[in-house]
């Protein structure tokens, strides 16, 4: 069992982490010590914790190269999870190319590199970059916000991303998403977060403001969701925690809009007490 667990997170995310108190608490309750350690601390000795856990380091697509400098690091001498291998690969969202390659249902998506011709969706669309969290750098516009569209996808061109294209789905507004969340490979629970993202704007904080509630999932999006961790674990073994956040396209058909692998909310807030207990048991066994 883990016995001195380091729970990462970075100065900006301090008190704004809905999982963590509960979390913390648990682990104490279970004889784990925590430590809630800002990952661009240069004072603190990695080498001393059992795990070490990402979990609120928000800030990580900004200050991407520092970031992998510190985790490559810190993976070199103690263990970190997700696994490294998990990590790099979820940092780049051209993986929803691998899932849609396994047969696994995506939001429609074009992937837009530095230099490549390419057009706009006709109706409303959103602008997001490939590395990013948060929804920051990610904007919807309409048709006649092209030329602003253009300036965005060049300025996040200039900055080396790969940009997504996709169509801002009918199902968005009226539904919102559905984050499902695994542990150990297994469901936990769901819930329903509802994000507006800004009209040809950007979001200034390390996250768009959300409303969530509780959500009991249908068989289907239990099906997909599934499908997607279960790609996960047969390329790189089992996470330790995973979130797969569905959408309903414009066919009214389940598809993961993203897989949630490296610092997500997990939303226990929102879920019975056993998903916190559940959550524990994976961190420390």
């Amino acid at each position: 069992m883990i016995k001195n667990l380091a729970w990462v997170t970075t100065q900006a995310a301090h008190g704004r982490d809905e999982d963590e108190t509960a979390v913390v608490a648990a682990l104490g309750v279970a004889g784990c010590t925590v430590e809630i350690v800002n990952w661009d601390n240069k004072a603190v000795t990695w080498s001393k914790f059992d795990r070490v856990v990402l979990r609120s380091a928000w800030d990580y697509p900004e200050r991407l190269k520092d970031f992998l400098i510190w985790f490559d690091s810190v993976s070199g001498i103690t263990e970190i999870v997700n696994s490294p291998a998990i990590i790099h690969w979820n940092l780049d969202k051209n993986y929803l190319n691998e899932l849609a390659d396994a047969g696994i249902a995506i939001t429609p998506t074009v992937f837009v590199k530095p230099g490549d011709v390419y057009e706009f969706p006709v109706s409303e669309f959103v602008i997001k970059p490939a590395i990013g969290a948060g929804s920051r750098d990610a904007a919807s516009y309409d048709s006649k916000q092209h030329e602003i569209a253009t300036r965005h996808v060049a300025r996040l061109h200039t900055s080396g991303q790969t940009v997504l294209v996709q169509p801002l789905l009918n199902s968005i507004a009226r539904d919102g998403e559905w984050p499902m969340v695994f542990f150990n490979g297994k469901f936990s629970h769901a819930a329903n977060k509802r994000v507006t993202l800004p009209r040809a704007g950007s979001v200034d904080d390390l996250f768009a403001p959300e409303t969530n509630s509780p959500h009991t999932p249908t068989t289907n999006q239990l099906k997909v969701a599934q499908a997607a961790i279960d790609f996960v674990s047969s390329k790189f073994g089992t996470t330790t925690y995973a979130r797969v956040d569905l959408v309903l396209d414009n066919q009214g058909s389940d598809c993961v809009l993203e897989l949630e692998l490296i610092e997500p909310s997990l939303f226990l807030y929102y879920a019975d007490a056993k998903c916190t207990h559940s959550f524990v048991e994976a961190l420390i066994q």
